[in-house]
């Protein structure tokens, strides 16, 4: 028997191992995991059987950016562990840390990392446990404009305001190839308290003094200070619908539900001076230029590398450090456990990066904080 300081390390890593989980007071369901390995071309496997004494249902709120993927993981985790039942909610970053925070929820979801007045709040402890990743793409309703291009002087003058129309000079200039129509543009944002909002801000402040200066970064932000037209939509769904629903409109939004919603997405250029269009390779060659640190909290504002697509962002769990009930602790080890292999595999589909391997590997070791403790018996 060996006793193991990183448990899910181990449950990434080796061929074959039992999760005995022994929690204070006595009487504690062993969790099982048998089958765990790697195919041949190295990627995570692994099957869970946790026989808990009783029904255990796990709560959380939060972020709609990742919420497509964790519907899919937590129907998937609860056919391997029809015991399980993890129920999330798609309220929005700012909410989510608010319940999380009032201890309302058993986990929360962020897609911007904590700041440490944000944890200072939390009497419980915090686990920021980043489980994937993403793009934010400006989509936009322009039938028979395909491929439009947006300089980074250009895409921050519109989400101002300052640019109203389609034929403005400065588009025409990022697109001499295209026929761009004299009408206004609406940009819509979110109505809601967002962590979109809340990195695609800090994206815009970092790249322009302008921005910075009129709006700055947050969850929430006044808009429209040149003028133009905006329109709210709650989460990434009310976003992705009101841009459907009107012609001339642009706004940010997870890659995902515009890959999924077929909607038309704009090219922009990045730190490198280059133009890329969103796709997964161009997000992973984000992430693979950053380096996450130690608490697993990295905000990603400009980042570097000609291949880099600008705007991307992890999104984390957030977990307690300790549960009260013993079945929740193995519960949501379960289900990080079950996001860090086999969630990841279907992570692409869905319109998200999946984890480089050390990130995964540091999430499995930051994860092992959660009470109560493991022993590993290994075969």
């Amino acid at each position: 028997m060996i006793k193991s300081k990183n448990r899910l390390i181990g449950s990434l890593s080796a061929l074959t191992f039992a999760l005995s989980l022994t929690a204070c007071g006595g009487g504690t369901p062993t969790t099982t995991t048998e089958g765990t390995g790697e195919t041949e071309t190295g990627e995570q496997t692994s099957s869970l059987s946790v026989p808990f004494e009783s029904n255990v249902a796990l709560t959380g709120a939060g972020a709609s950016f990742p919420a497509p993927l964790y519907q899919n993981w937590f129907v998937a985790l609860n056919q391997k562990l029809p015991k399980l039942q993890v129920n999330y909610q798609s309220v929005g970053s700012g909410a989510g840390v608010e319940q999380f925070t009032a201890g309302t929820v058993d986990f929360g979801a962020s897609d911007t990392a904590m700041k440490d007045d944000e944890i200072a709040k939390v009497s419980k402890g915090v686990l920021m446990l980043p489980v994937t990743a993403g793009s934010i793409v400006f989509a936009y309703n322009l039938p028979g404009v395909e491929g439009l291009k947006l300089s980074r002087e250009t895409y921050v003058d519109i989400a101002l305001g300052k640019i109203s129309k389609w034929n403005d000079p400065k588009i025409v200039a990022d697109n001499p190839d295209l026929t761009l129509p004299d009408k206004p543009i609406v940009f819509v944002h979110r109505s809601d308290g967002s962590g979109t909002t809340g990195v695609f801000t800090m994206h815009l402040s970092s790249i322009s003094e302008d921005w910075k200066t009129k709006v700055g970064e947050g969850k929430t932000v006044q808009w429209g200070p040149d003028g133009g037209k905006f329109l709210g939509g709650k989460g990434n769904e009310g976003i992705t619908a009101t841009i459907q629903q009107n012609e001339g409109a642009i706004g940010y939004v997870e890659y995902g539900y515009a890959k999924n919603n077929n909607l038309t997405m704009a090219t922009i250029q990045n730190k490198a001076g280059q133009f890329i269009t969103p796709t997964d390779e161009a997000a992973s060659a984000t992430l693979a230029s950053v380096e996450l640190p130690e608490n697993l909290r990295a905000f990603i504002t400009d980042p570097e590398g000609e291949q880099s697509y600008p705007i991307v962002t992890y999104s984390w769990i957030l977990a307690y450090p300790k549960y009260d009930d013993a079945n929740k602790a193995i519960a949501m080890e379960a289900m990080i456990q079950y996001a860090l292999t086999e969630g990841q595999k279907v992570a692409p589909a869905l319109g998200y990066v999946p984890l480089p391997p050390n990130v995964a590997q540091k999430v499995a070791g930051i994860a092992d904080q959660i009470t109560p403790d493991f022993t590993i018996n290994v075969n």
